[in-house]
């Protein structure tokens, strides 16, 4: 502690931030390490590893290396997106419908999971939104009183904006013998790629191709010294150019945290290259804004003196038990290491106004949104609210889990994701949504609509 007081006032005096995160001098792939130069002088490392596969026949329609030939497993994504001028946003289904055939999860002696499961069919069936001019019965006036004048005529809503999507996806199921499939692992603020430890190890055994990224400024990458080098956008790029490198044809992106933003990012940018997505503790469909009041506003040096505290805030914060089991896990997965120039500028650099509900709900990739109980810092009533947005989505709660239940209960998180993976539609119970065109179905808050309270200047 002392230690740290002192290296925080040479920071201060000096004007440069301690224990800078710098990357390895060799740019050699080492056991499975590799650094990657998104732009002349930034360097990130990544983890990738490529399993070895034997030609064998897996089933009778797939061999390995080959993508499944399923054309049964077509889905016609359509919905109207409507914005109206007052903020409210009013979804539509127009399109086929999907239920969940993702199982409980059960590893081995590991009780299974309790989960809840949230999507957009389960409301389907819901009453149209009431008439806003209800036509009383006619019933005759009383002898001797006046006929009450009519209501006034309220003047049709004119929507602000109107989004259509109207595509088919094909929907497989993605098993680690297919050469053609590659998983991405993105972490969130203060992480790095040795938080998915449990997951790179249990999916390259099964045969999947995975590639873990550090951000700027955490893990072995570089960090720079400019506040503009952690924005949204510029890491946005970074992966971006990480995806681009290493992408196959049918890519599914696993985002914690912070790092859920940028799988979003990347499923919106290429559509037809991400073919699942997988948010952990993502948090809510609500454009970013960095919080002006935050801790994280106070000067380098200041919070270079808090790091003691900050690390112990996050210890109990983001595990459901603050043991030397979970204090191991977090020095093993190198988490909340990073310098305080960079914890600061990543935290004033999370500004991402496109990334609203109109952003999510265009998304046509299936979902899976995994969310830790005892997670003190996402609320569950936000991943809520995103499978509500979401065209295909499936919401798990994992009791025994918190911000970190990747970490915390890796066998439950593992073979949750291993069934996601290996899921494709049943399209025998594949059903139209029957919609009047008249009166559309529409969500109101206690009726599943969603508000946006702030306006939206596209």
């Amino acid at each position: 502690m002392l230690t740290t007081i002192t290296e925080g006032i040479l920071c201060c005096l000096t004007g440069k931030a301690a224990r800078l995160v710098l990357p390895l001098e060799s740019t050699e792939p080492s056991d499975g390490f590799e650094f990657v130069e998104v732009k002349p002088g930034r360097v990130l490392r990544v983890r990738h590893i490529v399993p070895e596969r034997h030609s064998v026949v897996n089933d009778q329609n797939t061999t390995d290396g080959d993508e499944p030939k399923n054309d049964s497993s077509g889905v016609h994504c359509k919905r109207k997106i409507t914005v109206y001028r007052n903020g409210q946003l009013v979804i539509e289904n127009l399109g086929d419908v999907l239920h969940s055939e993702i199982l409980q999860c059960q590893d081995g002696d590991l009780e299974p999971c309790s989960t809840v499961e949230v999507e957009l069919a389960d409301y389907k069936e819901l009453a149209s939104s009431p008439d806003p001019n209800p036509v009383p019965p006619s019933v005759p006036p009383p002898s001797g009183e006046q006929k009450p004048a009519p209501p006034p005529r309220r003047r049709r809503r004119k929507p602000k904006r109107t989004v259509l999507i109207d595509s088919n996806r094909v929907i497989s199921s993605c098993k680690g013998t297919h050469s053609d499939v590659a998983l991405f692992f993105v972490h969130g603020v203060g992480g790095s790629l040795d938080i998915w430890n449990s997951q790179l190890d249990f999916f390259s055994r099964l045969g999947y191709e995975v590639i873990a990224p550090d951000l700027a400024g955490h893990g072995a990458s570089t960090a720079p010294q400019i506040a503009a080098a952690y924005t949204f956008y510029a890491l946005a790029e970074d992966m971006r150019a990480i995806f681009k490198r290493y992408a196959r044809k049918r890519n599914i992106l696993i985002g914690h945290s912070y790092g859920v933003s940028f799988c979003t990012f990347l499923a919106h940018e290429y559509p037809d290259l991400v073919h699942k997505v997988v948010m952990i503790n993502g948090g809510g469909p609500t454009a970013l804004e960095p919080s002006l009041c935050s801790i994280f506003q106070l000067p380098s040096c200041v919070l270079h003196c808090l790091s003691p505290c900050l690390a112990w805030s996050f210890l109990k914060a983001g595990f459901a038990h603050q043991g030397a089991k979970e204090k191991q896990l977090l020095k093993q997965g190198n988490a909340f290491n990073v310098s305080p120039f960079v914890l600061r500028a990543m935290m004033s650099g999370q500004y991402w106004p496109e990334g609203d509900e109109v952003y999510h709900a265009e998304l046509t990739v299936p979902i899976l949104l995994v969310h830790g109980m005892c997670d003190k810092f996402v609320p569950m009533d936000e991943d809520q609210r995103m499978a509500e947005i979401l065209l295909f989505a499936f919401l798990k709660v994992i009791e025994e889990g918190s911000h970190m239940v990747m970490m915390e209960c890796p066998d439950t998180v593992n073979t949750l994701l291993h069934e996601f993976f290996l899921w494709e539609p049943d399209t025998s119970r594949k059903e139209r949504v029957k919609t009047d065109t008249d009166k559309p179905v529409t969500f109101t808050d206690t009726l599943h609509t969603l508000r946006i309270n702030k306006s939206m200047d596209k």
